[in-house]
Order: structure tokens, then C-alpha cells, then sequence
């Protein structure tokens, strides 16, 4: 009844009341089963039903009263005409004229109709029909938000997933609870081979099924477009059979959706099987089109961060297959076996050697062979910094911290979570930057500069230095419990003068890798070079090797490398040129040879005296002795 319609006056104490009831319910199932035995009794009738016209089917909406069965005939032509019809003891009107609902009220009349009781009749139903549909915009209204905080709340779940086949079973999952349906697939669209790939498929060997992307209604969807609905009488000829034998299922009924991205492009299809305890509805097709939009989002950015993943893997391996460790002399042989059995593990390591060994080489070896790997490796040089600069880089500031702290800024160690963190030339650090990276190490926790918030960290630290830690403990420029702390695993790297051979390999190797650079065929290096090189003490190490390669790359003449086209580069031992000098006696340089070689072995050593002896071939009482004869410190050189 539209809104400003008198109320008839023979029925007006009933239409008052059933546009009470309507006010005070929600849902029309409820509605509907109050009001109608009103009608009953004021229509004079023993059954009242209210059917809806759908898909070519009379469905069953309410009744009261004994259940009888009024002439289909009748209902279609009530709707046919839109106006309201008798036919022996049956009356039939239509519940909201000229509105295409397709709903009609019949009653079964006690006694002769008449046209006093016609237009009874009437007006219930425009009565019914206006608290009915109040309390529809209402139920309507309260269904479709419970059913968005649902798909909200499902969505928000899958937003968590990163993995595209696990999130394809949760939206399978979710969404057979959803619309109460037994199956789900999410197909999506490979338009360079025309197929359909549809997923999670039961029964199907890598629970992925492949079809022509024009095959059955999923094909109609995606070609067209447009949603498709099946009810179970249409689904014997619609319903692509072959399919139903290769899942082991049979399909009764199914609704499907376009899948599109949030741009609009159509990339697959979401269908949903056999509907349990009826067809699919218009409500369901509306449910299954939100869900439908989430479900594009959650896939999409799944989709980008695998692809994301995947170039983060390659480039990982990339920068992995680069870290080598080259070498065949016993000592990296024996270094590469302790890398293999502590780089996967969660282990402090200290990495000491001189300057130009390879110590950052070591550290990144150790990451890349970790499950680590995946994430940050941060280095930070310690000796660069000073205390205030180092305390920000490696903790972080909020803004305002000091002067120029325009924004807030995380550390090293926050940067590094789940990765690796490299402090190189750890012996450099600050008393007070020392005790505050042994707070961090224990406690797992760190605190930015001008914050109170603690932020947890599960950065695995790799420490280097060229110095004797030792030894600075003992004089108490580093803090021995940080010592301890750092020292769970050491690794020594030997100087390149102490590794024979492995000279020509490294020389091998760089200059294979800065002739590549150079765009030009490899060097090879002839006898007298290759000796040249074995000769020479390496003060820089690795790092001196690996400049003079890469010089000799770009600027050799030849496709050789020469003995003399190294002597402009290697300069002369400046120790070895002190000895030989001619402005001394014999006696002298002889002292200072030994004082020389004698401070080398004990550097060799890494300070162990007993070790040192035993590569001088003399017993530690003996070393110290003959250290005294040459005026040099013992306690200073011993760590």
C-alpha cells in the first residue's frame, strides 16, 4: 500500500495491525508467518499461500491454514494479466501490482465468492504487500550488512596469505561456508594458451584442473563476461558433463562469476556447485559478485608478491653464485669446512685477519649459505663513524633527536631483521658504543636515539677486525664481555703471503673477471710473472691483488701478463728495503732481519708465542729469550 493510501474502513483494525507487525520485524520469513493467519481469518478463507513466479518455477514463499494446492493456471494468469482473478473456490491476487515481483496471493474461500469479498481481497494483499515490503528493505538491508562484515572479515584473513595456492583453497573454503554450497573453484584465465586453469580441483592430479577457455558455463562467463546462474533443471543440459567424470562429482546446480582486477580487466572466473537445500538465488549471485571483487584484490597482490619473491630468490642466487671463496691451500680448506658446519646456524662469529683478506667475502659466504639468506645482509664500517653517528646508524633516531634529525630513521639493526648485520672493524668502536651493542646482543632489543619504545631484533651478528682483540682486553681498550660475547666462533684468515699457491689462482681469477669487464680476451699470466707474483709479500693482501688485476685488465698491451709488466707495480718490501740497505753492517741488519721475521711468525700467529716458536723451530722459553737479545718486548708482541 503506498505511503498516504486510506486504509480501507471495513478492514482498517487489520491493516493497522499488520503494519504494526511490520514495524517491529526484521525479517520477512518471520513477518510473513505472523501475518498471514490474520489474513485467513479476514478473507474468509481456510489457506492462504503467497508463491513467487521464478526461472519458469512457482517457489513457495508462506502459507497458513490447511495446506491445499491452488490451479497453477490461475497463479500464471493472475501475473499474466496483473490484475486479480477467481476460479471456483480459489481467489488469486497479485501481492505488489504492476511492480514485477512476480508474487501472487492466493486464497481458498470458505463459502461463494462475491465482490464485496473481491475487493476484501484486494486490499489484504495491497496491505501484505506494503508491510512486506518494509520489513524485505529492512531484512534486505540488515542481510546484506551481516553479509559484508563476513566477506570483510574473510578478506581480511586472506590480505595475511602470501602463498597463491594456499589463498585459492581459503577463498574455496570460505566460500562454500558463505553461501552453504559444496564445492568452489577459482578459475583463472591463460589467454596465451586459451585454457581455463581451475583451482583447488579434488580428485585431480595437482589439484589443478585445465580446459579450452570456451568449454561449458565457466567458458560462457569469461567469454562473455556476464554472470551465469544453473538451476538444477536447466544443469542437465548445460552442465558440461566430462568435466563432472574427471572430478568424480556431479554438478546439480552452479553459479559463476567473472573474477576481475581492480582495474576492471576480466583474468578468470569464480563458480560455486550445487547449492544445498535449493538453487542459487539473486542474493547468493550478489553475495558471490562481492566476494568475487575481494577475492581479485587478494589474489592480485599475492600474485605480485610472489613475482616480487621470486626476483628477490633470482637476484639472491645471482649475488650468492659471485661470493666465492677461492683457494686450495689447507688453511681455506679447512676455513671452508667451519663456514660449511656455522653458517646456518644462529651463532656470534668474529672474523679477524689483516686488512685485505677477504673478512667481508667470509661474512657474505656465511649469509648466502644460511636460511638467512632471503633477507638483508647490512654492513656497517665501525672505524667511519664516530660514537654519536654510530649509535644513530646502528639503533636509529626519532625525529627530533638531535639537531638534524628532521624524520625519525631506523638502525642497522632494524634493517637487518631476520637478516644478517656485519660490523666491520669492531676493535674501532667506542667504549660507549661497545656497551650499548653488548645491551642489543643480550636482550635482543633495541632502543632508538631520542625514543623510549623497545624494538625487537633477530639480526645475527658477524663481527671483523684486523686487530688483536686479545690483547686490547688485556689493556683494557675493549670490553671483555663483549669480547666473550662476539667470540662464541672465531675464524682467522691467513694472509695472502702464508698461501702459496692459492697467489696464482685468485690472480687467475680476477683478471678472467676484469678482462670480461674490459671487453677483451682473457690475460694469461707467462712463468716469470706467475713467479713474480709468488714473490711478492702482499702487504694489501687480497685487496692488493685484486687492484693490480684489474689494472693489468685495462691496461696490458699483449694477451700475456709479463714479469716486467708487474714491476711497476709491485713495489719493493719497504721491510725488505730497510734490511738490504747498504748504510748498515752486517751485524745490524742481521739483528734487524731477525727482529723482522721474529715479529712476522708471532703476526702469523695471531700472538700465540707457543705456536710462533714452533714455526721458528724453537722452544717458547728459547723465543723469549732470543726476543730479549733483540732488544724486542715480549709482553708487547704476546697476546
Amino acid at each position: 500500500m503506498a505511503a498516504g493510501t486510506a486504509i480501507p474502513a471495513g478492514i482498517g483494525p487489520l491493516a493497522k495491525q499488520i503494519l504494526l507487525l511490520a514495524a517491529d520485524h526484521d525479517r520477512t520469513e518471520a513477518f510473513l508467518e505472523t501475518a498471514l493467519p490474520l489474513l485467513l481469518t479476514a478473507g474468509g478463507a481456510d489457506f492462504v499461500m503467497l508463491r513467487r513466479a521464478e526461472r519458469g518455477k512457482w517457489l513457495p514463499i508462506a502459507a497458513a491454514g490447511l495446506q491445499q494446492e491452488p490451479p497453477l493456471k490461475l497463479l500464471t494468469e493472475v501475473l499474466d494479466r496483473d490484475q486479480p482473478l477467481a476460479d471456483g473456490p480459489w481467489a488469486a491476487v497479485p501481492l505488489t501490482p504492476r511492480s514485477g515481483s512476480g508474487e501472487v496471493l492466493s486464497f481458498h474461500l470458505v463459502g461463494a465468492a462475491g465482490g464485496e469479498r473481491d475487493a476484501m481481497i484486494r486490499e489484504l494483499a495491497d496491505v501484505l504487500g506494503a508491510g512486506r515490503e518494509a520489513v524485505r528493505q529492512r531484512d534486505r538491508g540488515r542481510r546484506r550488512v551481516e553479509r559484508l562484515e563476513r566477506i570483510i572479515e574473510i578478506s581480511r584473513h586472506w590480505s595475511q596469505t602470501q602463498r597463491t595456492d594456499d589463498l585459492l583453497q581459503q577463498i574455496a573454503e570460505a566460500s562454500t561456508q558463505l553461501l552453504a554450497a559444496e564445492r568452489a573453484s577459482i578459475f583463472l584465465w591463460d589467454q596465451a594458451n586459451r585454457s581455463l586453469v581451475g583451482r583447488p580441483a579434488l580428485g585431480v592430479e595437482d589439484n589443478e584442473l585445465r580446459l579450452p577457455d570456451d568449454a561449458g558455463v565457466v567458458g560462457q562467463v569469461v567469454r562473455t563476461g556476464e554472470p551465469r546462474r544453473v538451476d538444477r533443471d536447466e544443469a542437465q543440459r548445460e552442465v558440461d558433463r566430462r568435466v563432472d567424470r574427471k572430478l568424480g562429482f556431479q554438478t546439480r546446480n552452479l553459479l559463476c562469476v567473472p573474477l576481475r582486477s581492480p582495474r576492471g580487466d576480466l583474468f578468470g572466473a569464480f563458480e560455486m556447485l550445487n547449492k544445498i537445500g535449493g538453487d542459487f538465488t539473486d542474493e547468493d549471485q550478489t553475495a558471490l559478485t562481492e566476494l568475487a571483487a575481494h577475492a581479485a584484490i587478494a589474489l592480485e597482490n599475492t600474485q605480485q608478491y610472489e613475482r616480487l619473491l621470486r626476483v628477490q630468490r633470482h637476484l639472491t642466487e645471482q649475488a650468492a653464485e659471485r661470493v666465492r671463496m677461492i683457494g686450495e691451500c689447507p688453511v681455506i680448506e679447512s676455513l671452508r669446512s667451519t663456514i660449511a658446519r656455522i653458517a646456518d646456524t644462529d651463532l656470534a662469529l668474529l672474523i679477524q685477519g689483516e686488512n685485505g683478506t677477504g673478512k667481508e667475502i667470509v661474512a657474505q659466504l656465511i649469509h648466502y649459505l644460511s636460511h638467512r639468506r632471503d633477507q638483508p645482509l647490512v654492513a656497517v664500517n665501525c672505524a667511519a663513524l664516530t660514537e654519536t653517528l654510530l649509535e644513530s646508524e646502528l639503533f636509529g633516531h626519532e625525529k627530533g633527536a638531535f639537531t638534524d634529525a628532521h624524520t625519525a630513521r631506523p638502525g642497522k639493526f632494524e634493517l637487518a631483521g631476520g637478516g644478517t648485520l656485519f660490523l666491520d672493524e669492531i676493535g674501532d668502536m667506542s667504549p660507549g658504543g661497545q656497551a650499548k651493542l653488548l645491551r642489543v646482543l643480550e636482550e635482543k632489543v633495541v632502543v632508538r636515539v631520542g625514543g623510549s619504545r623497545p624494538i625487537h631484533t633477530d639480526a645475527r651478528v658477524i663481527a671483523a677486525t684486523n686487530q688483536n682483540l686479545a690483547r686490547m682486553v688485556r689493556e683494557r681498550r675493549f670490553r671483555e664481555d663483549l669480547f666473550f660475547r662476539l667470540n662464541v666462533v672465531t675464524l682467522d684468515l691467513p694472509p695472502l703471503r702464508e698461501r702459496g699457491e692459492d697467489v696464482l689462482l685468485l690472480a687467475e681469477h680476477f683478471l678472467d673477471e676484469f678482462s670480461v669487464k674490459a671487453r677483451r680476451k682473457p690475460l694469461k699470466l707467462t712463468a716469470a710473472a706467475r713467479k713474480r707474483l709468488l714473490s711478492h709479500t702482499w702487504p694489501g693482501n687480497i685487496r692488493e691483488l685484486r687492484n693490480l688485476m684489474e689494472r693489468l685488465a685495462y691496461l696490458a698491451q699483449g694477451d700475456t701478463v709479463e714479469a716486467e709488466d708487474l714491476s711497476f707495480i709491485l713495489a719493493p718490501d719497504p721491510a725488505s728495503t730497510a734490511i738490504f740497505a747498504l748504510d748498515q753492517t752486517l751485524n745490524a741488519a742481521t739483528r734487524r732481519f731477525q727482529s723482522e721475521y721474529v715479529t712476522r711468525q708471532i703476526a702469523a700467529a695471531r700472538g700465540n708465542m707457543t705456536a710462533a716458536a714452533e714455526r721458528l723451530g724453537l722452544h717458547r722459553s728459547n723465543l723469549y729469550r732470543k726476543m730479549r737479545q733483540l732488544g724486542m718486548n715480549p709482553a708487547a708482541e704476546e697476546e
